[in-house]
């Protein structure tokens, strides 16, 4: 006996094209009066059900004496196997109905045939005519349309398989890059603060020679490995822009849920009650030491007392780090960065806490803000001389809303058509 196949991918265009020549075949060449193509369907626990991929011609019902009509019609409509026809093997072997001499009944002129291979049964074809018997060689015939069907679904079937792994493969390498990014990115900010804290430090040592030459080791390393990020970065967005040739793996691929090593999966993003100025405090420290090293005023406008909000301590910390590190990167010298904590207003009845932070820098153009929060977009600032990945405003989107949060920008704010201004908008606790 043959075995069923497991929940059957709907057929192709190619498939049901090849279905329908073979019909108007077994029309024009047997004289077949009615054809039909069913691929097999099985749902868990239940029977194998027979699903109708083409019937040639198409007639609302196909009647036969002494039995209900059963309704044929377009669409994905399931017709049980014991329901399609009387003449069916119960056991889906290969049969042929060749009446005798006695009279007999239009229905014992049709052939049933399963799409078998390897004995898997993969569907039935079923073709029918009125006039006159079927003849052995016509059967034959049959037979082999039959077995060119039965090859033609299976390579359907694998090609879909195949297609369907493709794309889960090129999506798994599409998350390990977008992993590699946000890691490197998130590497870059405190790096950065590294290098800045060893030329401060530099200048505070004065003559201490020693301590001055392990100093300027650190600095050097420092720039060491923003060298080498830069050159993987650079690796890796020309990898986008090439054609890659993915070789398949023939068993199935598993996604991770998770988008990046170091940001947590919306499934575990755990929110608690933080306190925005303990966060944000630490991120000033290094943000203080940069922006005096590059001439910027960098003022902080905090009230008495602040509200807990709803968020995830890490998180929150990335965000004001993205934040407050591309104000001070595009802004120039002599310029103003503000941070202003304690805004309140009111969202669909939640009351949200909000963390503005605005430059006097060079303002984002009208045409890129829409495009602003994506991935690896850089905008007009890809033409200058600034470096970015394009990844830190994709990263604070992402959290933020996965803490529930908002982020509007404004830009520009000034009227000599510069200054950007951010404001994060945090569930109050």
């Amino acid at each position: 006996m043959f075995s069923a196949t497991a929940s059957i991918p709907d057929p192709s265009q190619d498939f049901i094209a090849l279905c329908h020549s073979q019909a108007r075949l077994l029309a024009t060449a047997l004289q077949a009066d009615w054809s039909a193509v069913y691929l097999t369907s099985e749902e868990e626990g239940k029977a194998v059900n027979l699903i109708p991929v083409l019937i040639y011609p198409l007639r609302e019902t196909i009647e036969r004496p002494g039995e209900q009509p059963t309704q044929l019609r377009e669409g994905k409509q399931e017709i049980n196997l014991s329901n399609l026809s009387k003449g069916l093997p119960t056991n889906l072997d290969r049969s042929l109905i060749i009446p005798e001499n006695e009279r007999v009944e239009a229905k014992d002129y049709q052939i049933v045939l399963p799409l078998v291979y390897q004995e898997t049964v993969l569907g039935v074809l079923v073709t029918y005519r009125e006039a006159y018997p079927w003849q052995p060689e016509e059967f034959n015939q049959v037979q082999q349309i039959a077995d060119t069907l039965a090859i033609a679904c299976l390579l359907d079937q694998r090609g879909e398989w195949y297609e369907r792994q493709l794309q889960r493969q090129q999506l798994k390498q599409q998350q390990e890059r977008d992993r590699l990014d946000d890691l490197f990115h998130q590497v870059r900010n405190p790096l950065t603060a590294l290098k800045v804290f060893g030329k401060l430090l530099l200048k505070r040592l004065g003559g201490d020679e020693q301590s001055s030459s392990i100093v300027k080791n650190i600095v050097q390393e420092g720039e060491h490995l923003q060298d080498l990020i830069k050159d993987f970065e650079s690796y890796q967005n020309s990898l986008i822009n090439e054609e890659e040739v993915i070789t398949l793996n023939t068993e199935s691929v598993d996604i991770s849920d998770n988008l990046s090593f170091s940001l947590p999966a919306s499934q575990s993003l755990t929110l608690t009650e933080v306190d925005v100025w303990d966060i944000l405090e630490t991120v000033l420290i290094s943000a203080e030491s940069i922006a005096e090293n590059k001439g910027i005023n960098l003022r902080v406008d905090k009230p008495k007392h602040l509200e807990p909000i709803l968020g995830n301590s890490s998180s929150l910390r990335e965000v004001f780090s993205n934040l407050i590190d591309n104000s001070i990167k595009y802004t120039p010298s002599s310029g103003k960065v503000t941070i202003k904590l304690g805004l309140s207003k009111i969202i669909d009845d939640k009351k949200y806490q909000g963390i503005l932070i605005e430059d006097t820098g060079y303002g984002i153009p009208l045409e890129d803000k829409e495009h602003i929060f994506e991935r690896h977009y850089r905008g007009i600032q890809s033409k200058n001389d600034i470096s970015g990945s394009g990844l830190g405003l994709a990263i604070v989107k992402e959290f933020i809303t996965k803490m529930g949060g908002l982020i509007e920008l404004f830009s520009p704010i000034l009227d000599n058509n510069r200054g950007t201004r951010f404001i994060v908008w945090l569930v109050s606790n």
